[in-house]
């Protein structure tokens, strides 16, 4: 069974945002090869490695919110900075906007959660936060914020009277701080660019247009059908207007962009424009 490199997995992503016609002429005269076919696409996402290293913060959200245990095992293993996640998806909590209760977790998950923060133990949530005094505070208190209602719980509670700076900045990075919530913490550019640096996106339009080195995000997106059906589209529709104004039924461009795509630097949007300028 035959495994696609980064490079072929990449270009495939962007092959599929044109019409079937023109993306078999690239195929045959770059010699790319046909999508993976569904066991071996398995198989990708069970060797995580391959794709998981310096998962950005949201892109493992997106995939939480499928609620699927298998994936939640998976995606817990690679993100080993974010305590509140983590702790969330060992007691079940889930993530799909508009779901209850809890989901199942896979064996070896339950019991393995971080330490729960004495000051969380003595104040409880809100006033944990309050008594943070350092980044690595800050980052602990934030961790036990795991359903809706914590979230909500903890916006009234900044509104009343603001948290203190490192527990809204832990709060800030935590990719699934509700938008509404974060607004309040800031909106500013700096402030943004800083969310953009921490991994949290507004969606995967975002993350599509604005994250580089391209290959890494393209090798990401072109499992999204598997990891988050429900975004990937949103993707898609960000990069499909340039693909098709930039490389179209170019051949001579999407050779040169399978040749640029392990070296390049920038975004994906910078790599369409270069392939496709080059040619």
């Amino acid at each position: 069974m035959r495994q696609n490199s980064r490079v072929e997995q990449a270009v495939g992503f962007l092959l599929g945002l044109v019409d079937g016609e023109t993306a078999e002429r690239v195929r045959a005269r770059t010699g790319l090869p046909s999508p993976e076919r569904p066991e071996a696409t398995t198989e990708r996402l069970r060797r995580a490695w391959t794709w998981a290293i310096h998962l950005p913060a949201s892109v493992a959200l997106w995939i939480l919110e499928n609620d699927d245990p298998a994936l939640n095992a998976v995606v817990w293993r690679h993100i080993p900075t974010d305590s509140g996640l983590r702790r969330a998806v060992s007691r079940g909590v889930p993530f799909r906007p508009g779901r209850t209760g809890t989901i199942p977790v896979e064996r070896g998950l339950p019991g393995s959660e971080p330490e729960i923060p004495e000051s969380y133990v003595r104040h409880g949530l809100v006033g944990g936060l309050r008594a943070v005094d350092s980044m690595a505070e800050g980052r602990a208190a934030a961790s036990m914020v795991l359903t809706r209602d914590d979230w909500w719980t903890v916006g009234e509670a900044d509104r009343e009277r603001p948290l203190p700076g490192y527990a809204r900045w832990a709060l800030s990075v935590r990719p699934d701080c509700p938008p509404l919530v974060r607004e309040s913490f800031g909106s500013h550019a700096k402030f943004t660019h800083r969310l953009r640096q921490a991994g949290v996106y507004g969606g995967p339009a975002e993350y599509a247009t604005s994250r580089g080195p391209a290959i890494g995000v393209l090798e990401v997106l072109a499992l999204g059908h598997a990891l988050f059906p429900a975004r990937v589209q949103e993707a898609e529709d960000a990069l499909r207007p340039l693909v098709r104004e930039h490389l179209g039924d170019r051949e001579e461009a999407w050779a040169v962009l399978a040749q640029l795509m392990e070296t390049f630097h920038g975004n994906a949007p910078e790599l369409v424009v270069t392939a496709g300028a080059i040619a």
